[in-house]
Protein backbone atom coordinates (compact mmCIF):
# COMPACT_ATOMS: atom_id res chain seq x y z
CA UNK A 1 0.00 0.00 0.00
CA UNK A 2 1.28 3.39 -0.61
CA UNK A 3 2.50 5.72 2.19
CA UNK A 4 0.39 9.01 1.78
CA UNK A 5 2.01 10.82 4.98
CA UNK A 6 3.85 13.76 3.85
CA UNK A 7 1.20 14.71 1.41
CA UNK A 8 -1.69 17.30 1.79
CA UNK A 9 -4.90 17.73 -0.63
CA UNK A 10 -4.76 20.60 -2.76
CA UNK A 11 -8.11 22.75 -2.71
CA UNK A 12 -9.42 23.57 -6.18
CA UNK A 13 -11.44 25.66 -4.92
CA UNK A 14 -9.17 28.41 -3.67
CA UNK A 15 -7.98 30.21 -6.47
CA UNK A 16 -5.03 32.15 -7.15
CA UNK A 17 -4.83 34.46 -4.61
CA UNK A 18 -5.24 38.08 -5.68
CA UNK A 19 -5.61 42.00 -3.91
CA UNK A 20 -7.71 44.11 -6.03
CA UNK A 21 -6.60 48.39 -5.70
CA UNK A 22 -9.30 50.85 -6.49
CA UNK A 23 -10.30 54.37 -5.99
CA UNK A 24 -12.68 51.95 -3.95
CA UNK A 25 -10.68 50.49 -1.46
CA UNK A 26 -8.20 47.21 -1.54
CA UNK A 27 -9.83 43.95 -2.14
CA UNK A 28 -8.34 40.82 -0.85
CA UNK A 29 -10.15 38.08 -2.97
CA UNK A 30 -11.16 34.48 -1.90
CA UNK A 31 -7.83 32.77 -2.50
CA UNK A 32 -6.10 35.20 0.20
CA UNK A 33 -8.70 34.81 2.42
CA UNK A 34 -8.56 30.93 2.74
CA UNK A 35 -4.62 30.36 2.01
CA UNK A 36 -4.72 32.47 4.70
CA UNK A 37 -7.36 30.24 6.61
CA UNK A 38 -9.76 32.94 7.24
CA UNK A 39 -7.98 34.96 9.99
CA UNK A 40 -10.31 37.07 12.02
CA UNK A 41 -7.66 39.77 12.01
CA UNK A 42 -4.87 41.18 10.01
CA UNK A 43 -1.37 42.82 10.36
CA UNK A 44 -1.08 45.01 7.17
CA UNK A 45 2.99 45.60 6.42
CA UNK A 46 4.24 47.84 3.58
CA UNK A 47 7.87 48.04 2.66
CA UNK A 48 8.42 51.68 0.71
CA UNK A 49 11.69 50.90 -0.76
CA UNK A 50 10.84 47.92 -2.55
CA UNK A 51 7.23 48.79 -3.21
CA UNK A 52 5.98 45.46 -1.52
CA UNK A 53 2.86 44.84 0.82
CA UNK A 54 2.79 41.84 3.19
CA UNK A 55 -0.50 41.25 4.87
CA UNK A 56 -0.39 38.78 8.05
CA UNK A 57 -3.38 36.88 9.67
CA UNK A 58 -3.60 37.45 13.50
CA UNK A 59 -5.65 36.97 16.47
CA UNK A 60 -7.60 39.74 18.40
CA UNK A 61 -5.26 41.65 20.65
CA UNK A 62 -2.27 41.67 17.97
CA UNK A 63 -0.79 45.42 18.12
CA UNK A 64 -1.90 47.77 14.77
CA UNK A 65 -3.90 44.83 13.79
CA UNK A 66 -7.41 45.43 11.28
CA UNK A 67 -10.74 43.39 10.93
CA UNK A 68 -10.06 41.05 8.63
CA UNK A 69 -12.43 38.36 7.71
CA UNK A 70 -15.83 37.61 9.44
CA UNK A 71 -18.84 35.16 7.72
CA UNK A 72 -21.54 36.93 6.28
CA UNK A 73 -24.91 35.63 5.68
CA UNK A 74 -24.25 35.89 1.85
CA UNK A 75 -21.37 33.94 2.06
CA UNK A 76 -19.07 36.01 0.46
CA UNK A 77 -15.24 34.80 1.13
CA UNK A 78 -13.46 38.07 0.50
CA UNK A 79 -12.27 41.54 2.41
CA UNK A 80 -12.34 44.70 1.28
CA UNK A 81 -10.25 47.65 3.12
CA UNK A 82 -11.18 51.15 2.28
CA UNK A 83 -9.62 53.12 4.31
CA UNK A 84 -8.98 56.64 2.94
CA UNK A 85 -5.10 57.21 4.25
CA UNK A 86 -4.18 53.64 3.40
CA UNK A 87 -5.33 54.31 -0.42
CA UNK A 88 -4.02 57.43 -0.32
CA UNK A 89 -0.62 55.57 0.98
CA UNK A 90 -0.36 53.47 -1.71
CA UNK A 91 -1.45 55.99 -4.40
CA UNK A 92 1.41 58.03 -2.65
CA UNK A 93 4.04 55.31 -2.95
CA UNK A 94 2.67 54.05 -6.35
CA UNK A 95 1.97 57.33 -8.22
CA UNK A 96 -1.32 55.74 -9.51
CA UNK A 97 -4.16 57.97 -10.29
CA UNK A 98 -7.24 55.04 -8.77
CA UNK A 99 -9.38 57.85 -10.34
CA UNK A 100 -8.68 56.65 -13.41
CA UNK A 101 -7.58 53.07 -12.93
CA UNK A 102 -7.50 50.20 -10.72
CA UNK A 103 -4.64 47.17 -10.53
CA UNK A 104 -4.69 43.72 -9.89
CA UNK A 105 -1.48 42.06 -7.63
CA UNK A 106 -0.74 38.32 -7.49
CA UNK A 107 0.04 36.78 -4.05
CA UNK A 108 2.97 34.75 -2.68
CA UNK A 109 2.06 32.74 0.16
CA UNK A 110 4.65 32.62 2.58
CA UNK A 111 2.63 29.48 4.94
CA UNK A 112 5.08 29.53 7.80
CA UNK A 113 4.43 32.99 8.56
CA UNK A 114 0.00 32.91 8.24
CA UNK A 115 1.45 35.90 5.22
CA UNK A 116 0.68 37.03 1.79
CA UNK A 117 3.46 39.05 0.07
CA UNK A 118 1.86 41.61 -2.80
CA UNK A 119 4.89 42.78 -4.80
CA UNK A 120 3.34 45.92 -5.98
CA UNK A 121 5.82 46.53 -9.00
CA UNK A 122 4.37 43.38 -10.81
CA UNK A 123 0.57 45.02 -10.59
CA UNK A 124 -1.48 44.94 -13.94
CA UNK A 125 -3.89 47.28 -14.99
CA UNK A 126 -7.46 46.23 -14.57
CA UNK A 127 -9.58 45.85 -17.46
Amino acid sequence: MFDFSGFTEFDFDEGVPNLSITKNGLTFNKGVVLKLGRPPRAVLLINAETKQVVVRGCGEGTPKSNAFYKDNSRGIISVRWNSRDLLSTIKDLMEWDLNKESYRVEGQLIREENAMLFDFNKAELMS
